[in-house]
């Protein structure tokens, strides 16, 4: 067995299943370019990790999003011929990966290509007007590339019904839904809360949108505590007021003892799952979401926390003021409860038994 997986430059919540699968079988992982130092002390910290040509790039962490119409040809220069199972963990590219007759591929989607399908405008608005054309072209192709070569999946596996509704619109194919596993245990549960809400997540206005948060509770004036750093931060911070704290990256000890005595996490982006939704909700903090993609998924509405309509800032602000009014209701170890739904353990299970079965189906049937 092999994994394929798109990239490594973080430890995010694609890399936390990758991790979960890793565990499991312990294969060689393949992946584009890795950064050594953000899988330092996690399970994959001694895999053995094979690299693209890309990894030779000066400074590929930071400049990736440069040279992604190379990732194509990057993933296709992969010599796998020599497994008979590969496991793709894919939120770009990985499930592009060329195989044989004689191999099943398993995919476990994350989602489709954010850049090439459904945030291909808002990355395209971001971009100067010199650029806007190449992107455009290279994304025709990509899009063409993305769609003939996710042929070579035998199975998709999507990481909630959010991402399987798109796998099936974009790839014209079915999946079964496994949701992404959560280290419930590591959260503290906590039923005192202090006076402040709490936003964890890359500062990246496009896809995460700190932007309405920071717009919000500027005109609010209640405490925000802001976890995370991105390409946005220095001018989330240039309009940020004094109620506003940015803390940058930290550590899960750090992140753990903000979250479990924040009054709610503000969640205002269209995820495909959102595991820290769950993290909040293990440690008996409501979350206050945006109301599609996988937050609907993980949070029961006036029960483990609410939503708002629209990705603006008067809509969240609208959502806290009705969360206030109501905040007594919550029950932190309903909470709790419901997270624990998407355990690490559970995540394993369903995993192992799928691809147990599906390498049974399909080596069965090409004897």
């Amino acid at each position: 067995m092999v994994i394929v997986h798109d990239w490594l430059t973080k430890f995010a919540g694609a890399e936390k299943v990758l991790e979960e699968i890793y565990d499991l079988y312990e294969p060689p992982i393949y992946t584009l370019f890795c950064d050594r130092q953000s899988i330092y002390n996690t399970k994959l910290e001694n895999a053995d990790i094979k690299t693209s040509f890309l990894q030779k790039i000066p400074n590929i962490k930071k400049s990736y999003k440069n040279f992604f119409p190379f990732y194509p040809l990057a993933v296709n220069g992969f010599d796998t011929k020599d497994y008979k199972v590969i496991i793709s963990s894919s939120h770009a590219v990985a499930k592009g990966i060329k195989k044989n007759k004689d191999q099943l591929h398993i995919c476990y989607c994350h989602t489709p290509f954010r850049y090439v399908w459904d945030l291909y405008k808002d990355y395209k608005k971001e971009l100067p007007e010199f650029k806007k054309m190449p992107f455009a072209l290279t994304v025709k192709y990509m899009r063409h590339w993305d769609v003939e070569n996710s042929k070579n999946v035998d199975y998709f596996i999507a990481s909630s019904n959010f991402v399987a509704e798109r796998i099936k619109r974009i790839y014209k194919t079915d999946s079964i839904v496994i949701y992404p596993p959560v280290d419930i245990e590591k959260f503290e549960l906590n039923t005192q809360k202090e006076d402040y809400y709490i936003f964890i997540g890359r500062l990246a206005n496009t896809y995460k949108k700190p932007n309405i948060v920071i717009e919000s509770f500027n005109a609010l004036g209640k405490k925000l505590i802001v976890i995370g750093d991105g390409e946005d931060r220095e001018s989330l911070q240039k309009k940020a007021k004094g109620n506003i704290e940015f803390l940058g990256w930290q550590n899960q000890a750090v992140i753990n003892k903000y979250l479990k005595r924040a009054r709610a996490l503000i969640f205002p982006s269209l995820d495909d799952f959102g595991i820290v939704c769950v993290e909040a909700q293990a440690c008996g903090t409501p979350v206050i979401a945006f109301n599609k993609g996988g937050a609907l998924e993980t949070v029961i509405d006036k029960k483990t926390g609410i939503f708002f309509k629209e990705q603006t800032a008067s809509s969240l602000t609208e959502a806290i003021e009705g969360f206030e009014q109501i905040e007594n209701s919550f029950d932190p170890y309903d909470i709790r409860k419901n997270a624990e739904r998407f355990s690490k353990k559970r995540f394993k299970r369903e995993f192992k038994a799928f691809v147990t079965k599906k390498t049974i189906d399909f080596f069965g049937k090409n004897e």
